[in-house]
Order: C-alpha cells, then sequence, then structure tokens
C-alpha cells in the first residue's frame, strides 16, 4: 500500500503534523500485519517500512485522480497474504480468512491516522462519524483503490462488494479500539517519527511491537527471524500504502 502524497491535516496542529500523520499510518499497517495475523494464526509474512522524504510531504487535500508510479511518500514494501485472487469454488475458508485479514490490514493504516488527528483534535472517535470513504482525506486514497480489487474480485455484485467491506470496516475500527493495540501503534508511530530512518526493516518493527498471542494459541511461538517467514507474497503493481 503506497501512501499518496497529498492529504488534509485538519485543525491547527503546526508543522510536523503531516509527518506525524503518515508514521501513524504507516504504523497502523504494520502493526495490524504483524498483530491481525498473529491473532488469526494466519502465516507470517516478512514486511518492512520505506519512508520518502516525509519531512517535506505536502499539506494538501487529497485528489482522487490515481497517481504516477512512485508518486508516495511511505510504503510498506510485503505483506500480503493474498498471492492470486480466486473465485468461486477455489475458494477456502483459509484463503477467506487471508483474504478478509489482508482488507483489514489495509485499512487500518488510514484508520489508525484518522484516530490520530481525531484524538490531537480533541474529538470523539467512532464509526458513526468517520465513513469509508472519507478515509481518502488520511492518506487512504490508495490503499481504498486495492480494496477495491480485492472486493471486485470476490464478486460482481456492488451490494455484496459494499456489505462486505461494511463488515470489515467495522472489524479494522474495532482492532483499533483495543487498547493494546491502540498503546502498540502509537508506540512504532513514535519511532518511525523519531528515527528519520528510510526503511524500517522487519526486525526492528517486531522488536517494538512485541510479542502476540494469539486467540487460539497462546502458546504459540513468536517468529522474529526473516529467516523464519514464509516468502512475502507481494503483487508486482502493489505495495501496502
Amino acid at each position: 500500500m503506497n501512501r499518496n502524497k497529498t492529504h488534509y491535516i485538519s485543525g491547527d496542529r503546526g508543522q510536523g503534523a503531516c509527518k506525524e500523520n503518515i508514521a501513524f499510518h504507516e504504523a497502523g499497517h504494520a502493526a495490524a500485519i504483524y498483530i491481525n495475523n498473529k491473532i488469526n494464526r494466519l502465516p507470517p509474512v516478512f514486511f518492512q517500512i520505506r519512508l520518502k522524504d516525509i519531512d517535506n510531504a505536502q499539506q494538501k487535500h487529497v485528489t482522487l485522480a490515481r497517481p504516477n508510479d512512485g508518486d508516495y511518500v511511505a510504503t510498506i514494501e510485503g505483506g500480503l497474504l493474498i498471492e492470486t485472487f480466486l473465485a468461486g469454488a477455489d475458494v477456502t475458508d483459509d484463503y477467506m480468512t487471508a483474504f478478509e485479514a489482508d482488507i483489514i490490514n489495509i485499512l487500518i493504516g488510514p484508520l489508525a491516522e484518522a484516530k490520530y488527528v481525531y484524538e490531537c483534535d480533541n474529538e470523539l472517535f467512532n464509526p458513526h462519524l468517520i465513513k469509508i470513504y472519507n478515509l481518502i482525506y488520511y492518506g487512504g486514497r490508495l490503499d481504498l483503490v486495492l480494496v477495491s480489487e480485492y472486493l471486485q474480485s470476490l464478486s460482481s455484485d456492488k451490494q455484496a462488494q459494499d456489505k462486505k467491506l461494511k463488515q470489515l470496516f467495522a472489524r479494522a475500527f474495532d482492532f483499533l479500539e483495543n487498547f493494546t493495540h491502540w498503546q502498540a501503534i502509537k508506540k512504532l508511530a513514535n519511532y518511525i517519527y523519531e528515527s528519520n530512518k528510510s526503511i524500517i526493516v522487519y526486525e526492528e518493527i517486531v522488536s517494538i511491537l512485541g510479542p502476540v498471542e494469539s486467540q487460539n494459541n497462546p502458546a504459540s511461538i513468536i517468529i522474529t527471524s526473516e529467516k523464519e517467514l514464509v516468502p512475502h507474497r507481494l503483487r508486482d503493481q502493489y505495495t501496502y500504502q
């Protein structure tokens, strides 16, 4: 998922607000990929955060036009569980679990940025106040493009797509409302903001987020070495935003 360059800065938070927003956006994606996948007993996938001059990111509204290649300020490379979309009889329960996890992890990035902005502005953050397509104002335009591709592969029925998206949006919101998850995102966002690194590798991210217990298997071993990971399944045309 690539985070688009232009986005909206609300309130009067001064210089540095754009960089803070991006830090929370990427931390949301990263924490979701690691924690949400672990909770759902999904195979770990390699990913890393790449940043491109976020100190000079523009503070503007998001445009709806699709950007040119490379038109982003931050990206998560890797992290997608689904390599090839399946349809009809080929879809298994395991596939759907991974499919839905990918969409939730995509949505959590801009949602984390939105939650941070709402908290900075002392506003109540709840699913009734923020709509799915308002995520474009929180760097989520490219995220929503990717989510749309997922949903279109699942069904050509727009009502079915909208129903599934509404369900997964609610689950993404619930993930953020978990106090432990939000504290992990804040910790990682602070590291992203302070580190001034162009690449934050998987091992760094995992060490910051800490161990995660699976809901179904609390004693499961935490995988922290890239050598232990299954190969990541990044599709050529997309990276996480």
